[in-house]
């Protein structure tokens, strides 16, 4: 199968195995997974010289390709890092096993009992960017749910997905389950990725994870369905009744404590009421902070903003920097964010719960926040002891997907020589 020469007929190999890892891994039990995953957390741990090894080439890429810090960042492995990959592993092996959960159940009058269980969707390809922890999250979680993956990480990631790809390989052996149910794409080459999106044949959803140049030419060109996971293009509104306190620690988190994840806040709205209070309050401390402010009219006499421009509203920073506009109402800010966001994750500031209400209910971004920072936005935050990523569709998942999320169901229909009349 190494032949890299071939790229079509090496993913072709690797979607017939993925296939036949998926048949076993359907039936597999609770407690071989887990075990699967326990070992797979320890082998990761065991590894994490050699894992920080491959970072190293992995960083040296990045530089050379001039990767911004904040991307840099997203691909930076340490101890602390792979500890938090470890204890990502854990926490999905202790997760309830969703595979066979019976969603609901009922009796009908002609004497059929009718189930709805949950089952695995088959295949999944994951296709992502920088983040070499998405290896093992990705996997575990398919794994949890009984279904293979194939995963192709990003050119930036390529080794450091390799060495954690090995200790997952690992956690399976142990468990006696097949290694083909996590595999990793051998090539950065781009070509990987077209025979990803048509192998209708293999690969039952495309799961895409990164930027929105990726997610959109998924979108353009699978021919297999996709869970999309577009850009957090993510708001946050101070409402004239914000606490300032509340609304300055939360702004600070959302926006600095790490500028390169999706749920990073990369655009304040401030009620005009308050901009001479809260608003001035909460713009120094960012400036304090080093953020970068792009600012509309209203806000420009801040020492230290710049002025904003059209290509503001509705950017992914991803970066220490900051749009900010001044409404005049929550509904002006539920117009804006309407018009630029992602539907991802939006924020209210607010002690007014009225003013919350309609927030919540007028938007339909996959996850809304009332009062807490942004940087939540994570499965492992919503308690699924990780995520394969933010869904920002409507159709299947929504928001954090975790095991149970990657199920499907199916009808199991008991009769007693029961006929239809």
């Amino acid at each position: 199968m190494k032949d890299m020469d071939n790229i079509p007929a090496v993913m072709r190999e690797i979607g017939q195995r993925a296939k036949a890892a998926a048949e076993i891994l359907s039936y597999a039990s609770a407690e071989r997974k887990h075990a699967a995953l326990i070992g797979a957390a320890d082998a990761v741990w065991a590894a994490r010289d050699r894992i920080i090894e491959a970072n190293l080439l992995d960083l040296e890429y990045g530089r050379d390709k001039g990767l911004s810090d904040a991307m840099m960042d997203r691909l930076m492995l340490n101890e602390n890092r792979v500890r938090a990959i470890v204890d990502s592993l854990r926490s999905v092996a202790a997760q309830k096993d969703p595979v066979g959960e019976t969603i609901t159940e009922w009796d009908m009058a002609s004497g059929l009992h009718i189930k709805r269980v949950r089952t695995p969707l088959g295949v999944i390809g994951v296709i992502y960017e920088s983040r070499p922890n998405v290896t093992a999250d990705a996997g575990a979680l398919c794994l949890k749910s009984g279904n293979a993956v194939i995963l192709r990480g990003g050119s930036e990631s390529f080794h450091s997905s390799q060495a954690i790809h090995g200790a997952m390989v690992e956690g399976l052996t142990c468990a006696n389950l097949p290694e083909d149910a996590i595999q990793l794409v051998p090539t950065r080459d781009r070509e990987a990725v077209s025979e990803m999106l048509k192998a209708t044949e293999f690969i039952d959803v495309i799961v895409p994870r990164g930027g929105k140049g990726l997610v959109g030419l998924v979108q353009r060109e699978a021919r297999v369905p996709v869970f999309a996971h577009l850009e957090g293009i993510v708001h946050i509104y101070i409402d004239k009744d914000a606490d300032p306190e509340k609304t300055r620690r939360v702004v600070l988190n959302a926006k600095t404590r790490r500028t390169g994840i999706c749920g990073a806040a990369e655009c304040l709205l401030i009620h005009e009421d308050v901009v001479d209070t809260i608003g001035q309050d909460v713009i120094r401390a960012l400036l304090e902070k080093g953020v970068t402010v792009d600012a509309d009219l209203k806000l420009q006499d801040i020492d230290g903003t710049v002025a904003a421009t059209a290509d503001d509203w509705g950017k992914e920073y991803l970066d220490m920097e900051i749009a900010a506009k001044t409404v005049s109402s929550v509904e002006d800010a539920i117009a804006h964010i309407r018009t630029y966001g992602s539907n991802h994750t939006d924020c209210i500031m607010t002690e007014n719960q009225s003013a919350a209400d309609l927030f919540m209910t007028r938007l339909d971004s996959a996850i809304l926040m009332h009062n807490a920072s942004t940087q939540f936005a994570d499965g492992g935050e919503f308690g699924m002891g990780a995520e394969i990523g933010i869904a920002t569709g409507k159709m299947h998942a929504r928001g954090p997907v975790g095991a149970e999320q990657l199920t499907s169901f199916k009808y199991i229909v008991t009769g007693d020589g029961t006929i239809r009349p």
